[in-house]
């Protein structure tokens, strides 16, 4: 099968930034092979191939948030709107904002003509094939609204081929693959959303992108920390002047546009009265610093330096401060408080403080420069810098760094590796999620296609050689750490076969030591034996978290670096 390629490509840029049909060149029709990345194979190869592999995984393993999903299907259908942020039948009540459940409730309809069971309220943890096949069938439909905005991102692109790489890869994005399609979630469909909103920017289209953005928070609120970002833009660029005056016109329109999306969102909970309840359900305050698995963030680096700190002090006697309660806190999956048994303690309002200041950061060059692709990159680390220094941040939340980064990533060279990197780390932080042996045979390798299909083409279009020493250093380090992944890999994979065959080769003793006046038998070494092997069942996961953060983190000082040294030249819409 092959492909002809008919794409109009720009010669030049008017100062304006526009483009006239003179400015582009119809080159002579080149026959491609399908297989080649630059998608000269058309769009709806793509999504065939995307959707028999998303249907051959309807079996595969699915978390929780699938019954959760059952269960908001079963609320919105069986219950009055008044009791939906109230119900308790199921442990997995609806925490998300009133849109969602709009969406879920409209969902419930027709699962009541495919299985009545479906939305049976004290139907719990019904896992019929019927429930299966449709749930998973609505996340790939959902779906489709992410696959026609990224269409339309090529569509009015500069550099179409370029962007149809960029398009091609959210759309087949792994961390789509494994956290909507395995582990089982609407992301796709809500991250179209969000680059619906942010194609409108590109576009220009300012009052729709703060729209968009509205509609989105009524969504999911997770996207809350990308609102400073989207605060400064649209004050800067659509509500003020270039001398600074305020628009007053554009202010008002945006600001009744904001507020009519929230009434119609929220109203039916004012008029009863529910506001403080519905608010309850979506900002749980009781959970610790760290989810049960670690997101490889900042505080994953503190947690694991108090770990090491313990260790040292357990086994050269060092005078450190421990406190006893944070012994077992921090060594294990456990979702409640975390507490530290040498450092300080961490609390919300420093997580909180943390966030701000280093959105801050990013904020003020906006300001400075509300150009759009000044927006993107703000937004990218407002993103990044909750997910680095938020309270109890989810793995999956590292889906508010890729998106976005993606749209940079053939902005330059420096960005391009960025991306590569935090791209490597992120999606590999997402594979504890789905630990099952047969769905480890998928993501694995397609993950590693995915990465090899986006490097190819993008890196022929980006590279630079280091020009300097120090460039070049780091460019071999980094390097050096994207080796360590397959090694990283391997080690998860076998560390559990390690762990039984050190279990059974150690012996048991059958003789119990007896304490006399001048003897005392020693304590036995929590890092040994059977039990000390069975102690170390979440190393895999600390390994993975820690070594993943140490990659996410200095991607982000990568990313803010670059950020604040760039030089934007008016309102460019390169990619």
């Amino acid at each position: 099968m092959e492909a002809t390629d008919f794409t109009a490509r720009p010669t030049a840029r008017s100062p304006s930034g526009s483009h006239t049909a003179a400015e582009f060149q119809y080159p002579t029709p080149r026959r491609k092979s399908w297989l080649s990345w630059d998608l000269e194979s058309s769009e709806y190869d793509l999504l065939f191939l995307s959707t028999s592999l998303k249907l051959l995984l309807f079996p595969s393993y699915r978390s929780t948030d699938f019954e959760v999903h059952r269960n908001w299907l079963a609320i919105t259908y069986t219950l009055p709107i008044s009791e939906w942020y109230y119900d308790t039948t199921s442990e997995w009540t609806l925490d998300y904002p009133p849109f969602f459940a709009y969406f879920e409730k409209l969902l419930s309809i027709p699962a009541a003509f495919v299985d009545p069971k479906i939305v049976d309220l004290n139907n719990l943890n019904y896992d019929a094939w019927s429930v299966i096949a449709y749930q998973r069938t609505t996340v790939i439909l959902s779906e489709l609204v992410l696959g026609a905005v990224l269409l339309r991102f090529i569509r009015g692109s500069v550099d179409p081929s370029t962007q149809r790489i960029i398009s091609a890869s959210l759309f087949l994005h792994p961390g789509f693959l494994i956290v909507d399609h395995m582990h089982f979630q609407y992301n796709g469909f809500m991250f179209g959303i969000m680059l619906w909103s942010i194609l409108m920017a590109r576009n220009g289209n300012k009052l729709a992108s703060g729209i968009l953005f509205a509609v989105l928070l009524n969504f999911k609120h997770i996207y809350m920390y990308l609102a400073p970002a989207y605060f400064v833009y649209l004050l800067r660029a659509f509500c003020t002047s270039p001398s600074g005056k305020l628009e007053i016109k554009n202010f008002l329109s945006l600001a009744n546009a904001v507020i009519a999306v929230f009434i119609l969102s929220f109203g039916p909970f004012i008029v009863m009265g529910q506001i403080p309840q519905v608010l309850s359900r979506l900002f749980p305050f009781t959970r610790g610093l760290n989810h049960a698995y670690w997101a490889p963030n900042a505080w994953a680096l503190v947690t694991a330096a108090d770990r090491v700190l313990l260790r040292y002090a357990t086994r050269t006697g060092a005078d450190l401060p421990i406190n006893l309660s944070g012994v077992a806190s921090t060594s294990r999956g456990l979702v409640g408080d975390t507490i530290f048994a040498v450092l300080p303690n961490v609390k919300p309002i420093h997580t909180f403080i943390a966030t701000i200041a280093f959105q801050s950061i990013a904020l003020i060059k906006l300001w400075l420069n509300p150009t759009y692709k000044s927006f993107l990159t703000a937004l990218t680390l407002c993103g990044y810098a909750s997910y680095l220094f938020g309270w109890h941040v989810h793995e999956k939340a590292i889906l508010l760094v890729l998106v976005p980064l993606s749209l940079l990533a053939a902005e330059r060279h420096a960005y391009f590796r960025t991306f590569i990197l935090v791209s490597v780390a992120g999606v590999f932080s997402l594979f504890p999620l789905i630990f099952t042996p047969g769905e480890s045979m998928v993501k694995v390798p397609y993950s590693v296609l995915w990465i090899i299909f986006v490097y190819v083409p993008l890196t022929r279009r980006v590279y630079e050689f280091p020009r300097s020493l120090s460039f070049a250093i780091i460019d071999t380090l980094e390097k050096i750490y994207l080796a360590g992944f397959p090694l990283l890999q391997l080690l998860v994979a076998l560390f559990p076969t390690f762990i039984k065959r050190r279990q059974s080769s150690v012996a048991i003793p059958t003789e119990t030591c007896v304490s006399s006046s001048d003897f005392t038998c020693p304590e036995p070494d929590p890092y040994s034996g059977p039990a000390g092997m069975a102690g170390m069942e979440f190393l895999p996961l600390m390994l993975t978290s820690v070594y993943c953060a140490i990659g996410l983190v200095w991607g982000f000082c990568r990313l803010m670096f670059l950020y604040l040294n760039e030089t934007y030249q008016g309102a460019s819409n390169h990619i």
